[in-house]
């Protein structure tokens, strides 16, 4: 996976956006905040700071880079989203 570069932003993903991920929802904003009520506040703050940082190593070739670290666990269109506009629809969750 990421060597522990993004593991927050990893787990997110990982404990939500999987192929049971109706056991905690039905939409990203359903998933994002039943994940959201489990973590403590450095957690989402680490969370929201990997996913900036993601963005911006990898501003020129997000869509690849988000598919090298998460491959067929999660595809942003499956959700109606680009990567950037999915890591972005995170962010504004994990800032309410």
């Amino acid at each position: 996976m990421n060597n522990g570069a993004y593991s927050h932003l990893e787990q997110l993903i990982m404990a939500r956006f999987h192929e049971d991920y109706s056991l905690y929802g039905n939409s990203i904003p359903e998933l994002v905040l039943s994940y959201k009520a489990e973590m403590i506040e450095d957690e989402r703050v680490t969370t929201l700071e990997e996913i900036a940082r993601f963005q911006k190593a990898n501003a020129n070739c997000l869509d690849r880079a988000f598919d090298d670290l998460f491959g067929c666990r999660c595809d942003p269109t499956l959700w109606d989203h680009t990567t950037a506009s999915f890591l972005d629809e995170l962010k504004h969750l994990l800032s309410e």
